[in-house]
């Protein structure tokens, strides 16, 4: 999780970084910054009228070209970024075709997203029953291209589907309908205009839409009235003022006061008729047209710094970013977890298959946790206690958001949202890089998991399926193989999120039994015993040889008698110092009755010496060869028998002991637990250093 949040804030570094080397080429070649001011006058008449597109002023009466570059001067200064993003947006309406018009089905389909919607502009062409559009094809193809950039949505409305409706609302002849929110608050009523004029032209009707629209920004044309406007409202803490020499506000500042309603309020200063001048100083303006932000904790200029161009998408952004809604938070985060979520297939190692399947899971999980974590957000906004720390929130944001570091980043996203294809190639480049390193960072730990093929992993996988339908809680996590604290795992606290009915049941893999402790068992004086039996089979030996040497006459006679004598008749030492658990403190006790019994059936000749397998209260085991963090115990709790020398012992992470085939059937068979104290045997317990050193000392005595 934090490997992949790493990466991802490299490759935001590396876009920021590549955005400035681009700059720097740029102005190699030109000699110009996106900052530096134009001067209209050296612009040709038809770079002018796409400034005035792009700003929605209407130029139908201007025919010379001073006028339309006296025009572009009073709407606002003009920068090379702007020149060159106005070119760029032209182009690509004209390859663009009129395929985003909505067509109407019917009253219902009318009413929820032109009337029902409230929050945004409609311009719908009604075309009466048995009539035609009062706009032809082509016209209405350029009518969507002119409105679109202003984030005006348009849709045709057709009385042959609905004629009772049309007649209900008076529409008995083919007409231009234009919805646009009544009142300033939000949400509010909805009222709809319908174009009545003489002349059907694209212009013309443009310039109508945008008269009705700037009547609901607040006009003002004296300075009593600014002065009173001015003043800190609680209830409107952010207002938005253009101070120009126009008749009406640009298209896109009259278009953004629909989108911000409620949250900013806009105000056009009509400073033709500006008799005090010095009111305007008093309050920072020193020039005409200027757009101010008006917050509480000051003034902001908007366009001295990076990006702040005079368009629609410019401004939106920088007004989002200084005051966001809840929804602009949400699309924002959902990008930044799925650009983290699309990492993890570079980051994993191993088979094609691989890499995507787990692609898909990493997605599906995160998506679901970010759903999944809106959901209390969203109930505490919505508590009234907290009013004060949303304020709080929003001033911090925009201190942080009025600085020259975030007007550079709003121009970064401004670039590659309108440039996707380079967007992605970087991305893809960066995730390329980041697997390069990944394969050099593991090449000295490669595992056989991520040599695998795409075949042999999705046999890998079916048999994880077939598991899952038998055992679908045992088998739904891959846990790490080490006795790490996976418990601390981001990735494993995502999946308990996604699925919290798995928080009752520990999710286990059964690769983990690979990793306990194993151990053959020894007893204290084995090693010793054997090495006297071989002690003694040389002296025998020796005393063979010299015996044959002496007397070889009887040589064949000798050779019948046994290596090893033993004096059955003869009663070894017993073992006398028994310990407080019952076991014995010698190496093996091997007694023999006087009256020459047979040895008993549980002891073998090995090395023709007499060795005792058994490990029993009579012995003890060599707990030099004992784990040191399992504890000591002298039978198995899962077959309930002694353990024997020589068998393979198996540990679990509480400490206990028991035989390896025991433990192993018992944890497959899905108690991942121990069979003493319940401890999960999939996670590690630190065992107490002073149990451990008790139990030293008691064996010690």
């Amino acid at each position: 999780m934090w490997l992949k949040l790493f990466f991802l804030l490299l490759y935001f570094i590396v876009l920021f970084t590549l955005a400035r080397i681009f700059e720097a080429v740029v102005w190699y070649e030109t000699g110009m910054f996106a900052t530096q001011l134009v001067d209209p006058v050296t612009l040709s008449y038809k770079k002018l009228k796409t400034i005035l597109e792009c700003r929605g002023l209407g130029y139908s009466g201007l025919v010379e070209k001073k006028d339309v570059s006296e025009l572009v001067e009073k709407s606002g200064e003009l920068t090379h970024g702007e020149l060159y993003s106005a070119i760029k947006k032209e182009k690509e309406q004209t390859e663009a075709d009129g395929s985003s018009t909505t067509h109407f089905s019917g009253e219902m389909h009318f009413y929820e997203l032109v009337e029902d919607t409230k929050d945004g502009i409609w311009l719908v062409q009604v075309i009466a029953q048995d009539r035609e559009a009062l706009l032809s094809q082509s016209n209405w193809g350029k009518m969507v291209q002119k409105v679109s950039q202003f984030g005006i949505r348009t849709g045709t409305f057709n009385c042959s589907n609905d004629y009772r409706s049309c007649i209900k609302r008076g529409w008995q002849r083919s007409t231009l309908i234009m919805s646009v929110p009544q009142t300033s608050a939000s949400k509010g009523k909805v009222m709809l205009k319908e174009y009545k004029g003489i002349r059907i032209e694209t212009e013309q009707i443009f310039r109508w839409m945008t008269s009705h629209v700037a009547h609901r920004i607040k006009t003002l044309h004296h300075s009593e009235q600014l002065v009173e406007e001015w003043r800190s409202d609680p209830a409107h803490p952010l207002k938005m003022f253009l101070f120009a020499r126009l008749s009406q506000p640009p298209a896109f500042f009259s278009s953004l006061s629909v989108k911000f309603t409620g949250r900013i309020e806009f105000i056009f200063v009509d400073v033709r008729r500006w008799g005090n001048y010095s009111s305007l100083s008093e309050i920072g303006v020193t020039r005409s047209p200027a757009y101010i932000l008006k917050m509480p904790e000051g003034i902001y200029h908007y366009g001295n710094s990076t990006g702040e161009f005079l368009s629609l998408a410019a401004m939106d952004t920088f007004l989002r970013s200084v005051q966001p809604e809840v929804n602009d938070l949400f699309v924002f985060s959902l990008v930044l977890i799925n650009l983290l979520a699309w990492m993890d297939l570079f980051i994993t190692q191993g088979a094609t298959v691989k890499r995507f399947v787990v692609l898909i899971r990493t997605l599906g999980t995160y998506n679901s946790i970010l759903l999944v974590s809106w959901l209390p957000v969203l109930a505490l906004l919505q508590l009234p206690y907290l009013d004060i720390l949303h304020g709080y929130s929003l001033k911090l944001l925009r201190y942080a958001d009025t600085t020259t570091l975030a007007s550079l980043v709003r121009a970064d996203w401004t670039f590659y949202s309108s440039h996707p294809a380079l967007f992605l190639s970087t991305y893809l480049a960066h995730g390329l890089l980041v697997d390069y390193f990944e394969k050099k960072r593991r090449c000295g730990t490669r595992s056989q998991e991520d040599s695998r093929t795409n075949l042999e992993w999705l046999a890998s996988l079916w048999d994880w399926y077939t598991s899952y339908l038998l055992h679908p809680i045992a088998s739904l996590q891959q846990f790490p193989s080490d006795h790490s604290e996976w418990e601390d795992d981001p990735n494993f606290l995502f999946e308990h999120l996604a699925f919290p009915d798995l928080w009752l049941r520990p999710l286990v893999n059964m690769d983990y039994i690979k990793t306990l402790p194993t151990w053959r068992l020894r007893a204290v004086g084995q090693s010793r015993l054997e090495a006297s039996c071989k002690t003694a089979d040389e002296e025998t030996r020796s005393q063979h040889s010299d015996k044959e040497r002496k007397e070889p006459s009887h040589g064949s006679s000798s050779h019948k008698r046994s290596l090893c004598s033993v004096n059955f008749n003869s009663q070894l030492p017993a073992c006398s110092d028994v310990d407080a658990s019952g076991g014995c403190q010698c190496a093996c006790a091997v007694v023999s009755s006087r009256n020459g019994s047979s040895l008993s059936a549980d002891r073998a000749v090995k090395d023709n010496c007499v060795v005792s397998d058994c490990v029993s209260n009579h012995q003890h085991c060599d707990w030099s060869m004992w784990p040191c963090d399992m504890l000591q115990c002298s039978e198995c709790v899962v077959c309930l028998e002694t353990f024997v020398s020589e068998e393979v012992l198996m540990g679990l992470p509480c400490g206990h002991a028991f035989h390896q085939q025991c433990i192993v059937v018992w944890l497959a068979a899905g108690r991942h637990c121990c069979p003493v104290c319940r401890w999960p045997s999939y996670k590690k317990k630190q065992q107490r250093a002073a149990q451990s050193s008790s139990t030293d000392n008691t064996v010690q005595d």
